[in-house]
């Protein structure tokens, strides 16, 4: 006899290949009983993309309050056809239960009502159990291994089939990227270049290759590239703007003296009085020095670990004063100046560029987006239940991260890959930069303001990466803090968080490889700790590798501005440099083929592309959080305001912090 009826909604995703024809049975498990096990069956289709369709599920005694909804496919051929379960309503709005995953094969998949609950705020032995069997069948399937000794940890998968579906890049992702990999140096025409070993002959010729594909940023830089003020600003607003700082004192190894740099000052000042100004900043490369170079093609490649002295000058125009090539102060290592021969301070601003890209590509845009991303997904997905309220804030912007950083794993970074091909710095010399550089990076360089400050950058004119990121992290803090004020009212919520202090001791340990003067915590005792380090993984997955990486064929494509690799190594003497010399030293035309084609690849946005604040997977059902993130996106939306009323006067306009156009997560 029928007691009560529950109506039950399922909803199917909207992507490509979400629907099943496949039959799907129900069972709903409550604080009192459970239902009999039903098949979800109507007339017409059921599961068909996109879809959202009620059942009636009769039960004959009440369930109570629904706890938990058993989902079971069974194969309606031999395959199967894979399912997409977007949600779940029981009782109209009453019970929501979240799911956004697919269910494969034969699977039983058990979804949780999605009111977010803290590990102690579980009190029923059932829902203990289901969190801990799903935290266990997390952890087993993505487990930490060693990709080099002395660099952080990634996911023990190599192969990107290998992970679980809703892990995996959608259909729409896999297909547009497969093609635009495949298609890249179709589309740029560089097929007929691509086996080509030569030098190029004349930057004519560069010319000629260049106007194939290009922006309207990178026709600006390929006629500003020489400008010794554009030199300069593309340590404020190019793609790698975190390298310099301000220079309060000469160092040992870069002798630069009043005498040889103060025809290029004020003329009432000196090269100590405008250190005293903070006028004068310094970009150092030595994380670069003694690093193996690369051979290519069986001929020996060249990278130089420079440091580089600019001035701000009267009209706020940051420029080169002062190059020097190698680390150690010698004759036959010459401190370059502007007034030298043009084709020798050429030479010298081309060297420092192409080391800038060297390390801008290992340590700023691989190492400090990609993989700490990378660890704070794999312990997201391993130390915290789908219903904390914590993973429901972190997995939107941790989607396609793992898969993407396979893949690099396999073509990139490999041997054969990218790195061997073009860059000056190889696949041996890069993982000795990544360990040099996982040696030395800080909690406080991944934190914005604090490296501003650190840098001693904060009164730069026209700093648009800092304006910009200033604000955004300002706006993200907010955000987390008025959700942690939501589930963490007191210090004690935090410190009595079991998976939280699990998740951030899985960071240290495994990510920062238990370097505690590193500065990243081990543990968090207060809600301010906490809010501070989930603004900065927040900041780093969305905001900070938009910052690095969407500008790449902007600033890389007319490649004489960032030369991958250098063939000849850096002048030692003054006055012999030629125009020959230069074309000789840059890369080679198979290398810039490589090359191109990787950062235009980078620099694509996929059609399924999320934008920074935008939620579509309704994770958290409370009305309080789906509150804060209306908020938040107004306040996005005001900063992208802002952006696009400064561009309207700007010659060349930074939009590369735009929310926008700034993705949610490290998806490319």
């Amino acid at each position: 006899m029928v007691v009560y009826t529950y109506t039950v909604s399922v909803t199917t995703g909207d992507m490509f290949f979400a629907g099943t024809c496949d039959s799907v049975y129900i069972t709903l498990i409550g604080t009192n009983s459970q239902s009999d096990k039903k098949r979800l069956d109507k007339l017409g289709p059921d599961f068909t993309r996109g879809s959202t369709h009620q059942y009636k599920i009769h039960c004959k005694e009440r369930l109570g309050d629904i706890l938990l909804i058993r989902l079971e496919k069974v194969n309606g051929s031999y395959r199967g056809d894979d399912w997409f379960c977007s949600k779940l309503d029981c009782d109209g709005e009453k019970s929501y239960f979240p799911s956004y995953r697919w269910v494969t094969g034969k699977e039983c998949l058990e979804l949780r009502e999605g009111t977010a609950k803290k590990p102690n705020e579980d009190k029923l032995d059932i829902l203990k159990e289901h969190r801990q069997k799903e935290l266990d069948i997390r952890r087993s399937l993505f487990g930490w291994t060693t990709y080099k000794e002395g660099v952080l940890k990634c996911v023990d998968i190599r192969d990107p089939c290998k992970l679980p579906p809703e892990i995996s890049f959608s259909f729409t992702k896999s297909t547009e990227f497969v093609f635009t990999r495949a298609t890249a140096q179709m589309e740029l025409k560089l097929l007929e270049w691509q086996d080509c070993t030569d030098s190029w002959t004349s930057m004519k010729q560069i010319e000629k290759f260049f106007y194939v594909n290009k922006t309207d940023t990178s026709v600006y830089v390929q006629r500003k590239w020489k400008e010794d003020d554009f030199f300069g600003y593309q340590y404020l607003n190019g793609t790698n703007p975190i390298m310099i700082q301000k220079c309060k004192q000469i160092p040992s190894n870069f002798p630069v003296t009043n005498c040889m740099v103060s025809g290029f000052l004020d003329k009432s000042s000196s090269l100590q009085k405008e250190m005293e100004k903070g006028n004068i900043f310094l970009v150092d490369y030595q994380l670069l020095d003694d690093i193996p170079a690369n051979t290519i093609h069986g001929r020996t490649q060249y990278i130089s670990a420079p440091l580089c002295l600019l001035y701000k000058d009267t009209h706020n125009k940051l420029k080169p004063i002062a190059i020097q090539l190698k680390q150690t102060a010698d004759p036959e290592n010459p401190i370059f100046l502007p007034n030298d021969k043009e084709e020798d301070w050429l030479l010298a601003k081309i060297f420092v560029r192409s080391a800038d890209f060297n390390l801008f590509e290992v340590v700023t845009h691989l190492l400090r987006t990609h993989l700490l991303a990378e660890v704070f997904c794999m312990a997201t997905l391993r130390h915290l239940a789908s219903v904390h309220p914590l993973y429901k804030l972190l997995i939107p912007h941790m989607r396609y991260t793992l898969q993407i950083n396979i893949m690099a794993r396999k073509t990139l970074v490999n041997k054969g890959g990218l790195f061997d091909k073009a860059l000056s710095i190889g696949g041996i010399g890069m993982y000795k930069v990544l360990q040099k550089a996982q040696e030395s990076i800080t909690y406080s360089s991944l934190c914005l303001p604090d490296d501003i400050k650190a840098r001693g950058v904060e009164g730069i004119p026209n700093y648009y990466y800092r304006d910009d990121g200033l604000k955004l992290w300002a706006v993200i803090n907010s955000f987390v803090q008025s959700l942690l004020k939501y589930y963490y009212p007191n210090d004690s919520d935090v410190l009595e968080d079991t998976e939280l202090q699990g998740w951030i001791n899985d960071i240290f340990c495994e990510g920062f490889l238990q370097r505690e003067e590193s500065g990243i915590p081990n543990s968090f005792s207060t809600v301010n700790e906490l809010s501070k380090f989930l603004t900065m993984v927040i900041f780093t997955c969305s905001v900070q590798h938009s910052a690095v990486n969407s500008g790449q064929f902007d600033f890389y494509g007319w490649m004489p501005n960032a030369s991958p690799t250098m063939q000849r190594p850096p002048p030692t003497k003054k006055g012999e440099t030629t125009m020959e010399d230069i074309l000789q030293s840059i890369a080679n035309v198979s290398s810039t083929v490589d090359n191109l084609a990787a950062v235009w690849l980078l620099s694509t946005t996929s059609s399924d592309f999320i934008k920074l604040g935008d939620y579509p997977e309704k994770r958290f059902t409370e009305e309080y959080p789906q509150k804060m993130i209306a908020q938040f996106q107004a306040d996005l939306k005001k900063i992208d305001d802002e952006i696009v009323h400064r561009i309207e006067d700007q010659e060349i306009g930074y939009t590369y912090m735009r929310p926008s156009l700034t993705e949610n997560s490290v998806a490319i």
